[in-house]
């Protein structure tokens, strides 16, 4: 039953926020006793100190909620969310998901929880293909099984990926590169993953697990469980160390760098600038009608990977050259590639009023002027004192 206000009105989840229990009551006597009035949400992000999660932080936090970051440093970066440590409604945890001490206390805190925390990236799947598959199932379900153990059901955001789709053929029996009219990837499709010998394939192994495991458990227990498959986020503070292509390319460009195009360059993809990605998230988990579904985020647009590394070049006026590297080179073995990621954003544009704000061109100049101001900055950290006098002297001379 929803708590009343002295009126005898229903009280909102907007209306009422719990705080950390009192130790040794019941989740529902914590519940009754430890709530009071919202000035925000109290959102938790595992894996928050990494490129969506850090994103995501900084949103809430512009939107005036508190926000609470646990992150193992594994793959993200202290310096993601740096900036918001002074912040006044912002905590930071370093601890691995999997044994956090304080996850039964954040969770019941938390209005709404962003599952970020993952392995993720080509290169640390097929490095470390064990790990992937533990933190990415075992961590979820430790999150689920916290939320499913507490009187406050918090929403929870599980991101999912588009490597879900693998090898799925369009309703015509083609696969999508073979087809002139696909449309894009639709929710309801079904999901046909290449072999599990090919450590390729964990990563959405355990990302198909996620989305079973994420509505099972909302079924089970009453709790508003959104999954959202994520189509190639890219923008601010993504790396290009794990294999995501788009700032490799920026700054290999900047650099004047050969850009290094896997294959020959003809898969697609479509990409979707993460500050749209996060808006969408956040969109989507704000209208209640949205649990227990399945829904794309991203942006249809879609193109070439070599199309790509031309727009990269041509918009950061580079002399760069394009080189072409076989797979077998950038993975190794075990690699499988897929020839087309292109959503079907038909479901998302019904369940929101949220529209995109950044075009692929924006967010690459964006990247390239963000690269550019990075370069100088380490250029100036790297003019040491001792440089200045000598290049004052022979001024003088």
């Amino acid at each position: 039953m929803k708590p009343k206000t002295p009126s005898g009105l229903p009280v909102s989840r907007e209306e009422i926020r719990p705080i950390y229990p009192v130790h040794g009551l019941p989740a529902s006597q914590e519940l009754a006793l430890k709530t009071r009035p919202a000035h925000g949400l109290h959102v938790l992000i595992t894996g928050g100190a990494g490129f969506i999660g850090s994103n995501l932080a900084e949103y809430h936090l512009h939107k005036g909620d508190k926000v609470h970051v646990v992150d193992d440093l594994s793959t993200g970066a202290l310096s993601n969310v740096e900036a918001f440590l002074s912040h006044p409604h912002f905590r930071f945890s370093q601890a691995d998901i999997l044994v956090w001490d304080d996850l039964n206390k954040a969770v019941t805190w938390a209005d709404r929880i962003y599952h970020m925390a993952a392995v993720v990236g080509v290169h640390k799947v097929l490095a470390e293909p064990i790990h992937c598959l533990s933190t990415n199932i075992a961590g979820c379900e430790r999150v689920l099984r916290a939320a499913s153990a507490n009187g406050w059901k918090p929403q929870i955001v599980i991101p999912s990926t588009a490597e879900v789709y693998g090898e799925a053929h369009t309703s015509g029996g083609a696969l999508p590169s073979e087809a002139v009219d696909f449309t894009g990837f639709r929710e309801d499709a079904e999901l046909v993953v290449g072999s599990t010998a090919i450590k390729r394939w964990n990563y959405p192994v355990s990302k198909i697990t996620n989305e079973a495991m994420g509505l099972s458990y909302g079924q089970a227990f009453g709790m508003e469980v959104l999954v959202a498959r994520l189509f190639n986020s890219v923008g601010p503070r993504q790396t290009g160390r794990y294999g995501m292509v788009l700032p490799r390319f920026v700054k290999q460009a900047v650099a004047g760098e050969p850009i290094t195009v896997y294959g020959d360059g003809t898969q697609t993809r479509s990409f979707c600038d993460v500050r749209d990605t996060v808006a969408l998230l956040d969109a989507l988990a704000s209208e209640l009608g949205n649990a227990g579904e399945i829904i794309n985020v991203g942006n249809n647009r879609e193109i070439s990977i070599h199309a790509l590394a031309r727009l990269v070049k041509e918009l950061a006026q580079s002399a760069s050259p394009i080189a072409f590297v076989p797979y077998r080179v950038a993975y190794g073995e075990g690699n499988v590639e897929t020839y087309r990621r292109k959503p079907d954003l038909t479901k998302l544009l019904a369940h929101t009023a949220y529209r995109h704000q950044w075009t692929l061109e924006a967010t690459v100049q964006d990247l390239i002027e963000r690269e550019r101001a990075n370069m100088e900055d380490a250029r100036l950290v790297a003019w040491r004192p001792d440089d200045a006098r000598v290049f004052q002297e022979c001024m003088v001379s």
